[in-house]
């Protein structure tokens, strides 16, 4: 996946992840299911985020960006910055 797709699906993730909110907003707020799909938005975001930041941090040390592969929710969420 190289970085312009990365950013694609990014700008995918949060319109979507957007359009629920705004739902929500609009309505009588958050089903189960809406809940649920919030999550898996911010993990997958969180995912490609990570793996965008890894393919640019290779890219300036002289690396190969597509050696970073996605990492797995579990390590990603935690993280620490």
């Amino acid at each position: 996946m190289d970085d312009r797709t990365i950013l694609r699906r990014i700008s995918e993730l949060v319109d979507e992840e957007h359009r629920l909110r705004t739902n929500a907003q609009q309505g009588e707020g958050f089903t189960d299911e809406d809940r649920a799909r919030l999550r898996e938005l911010e993990e997958s975001l969180d995912q490609c985020w990570d793996l965008l930041r890894r393919r640019r941090a290779a890219r300036q040390s002289g690396g190969d960006p597509d050696s970073a592969g996605v990492r797995s929710v579990t390590e990603v969420e935690k993280y620490l910055q």
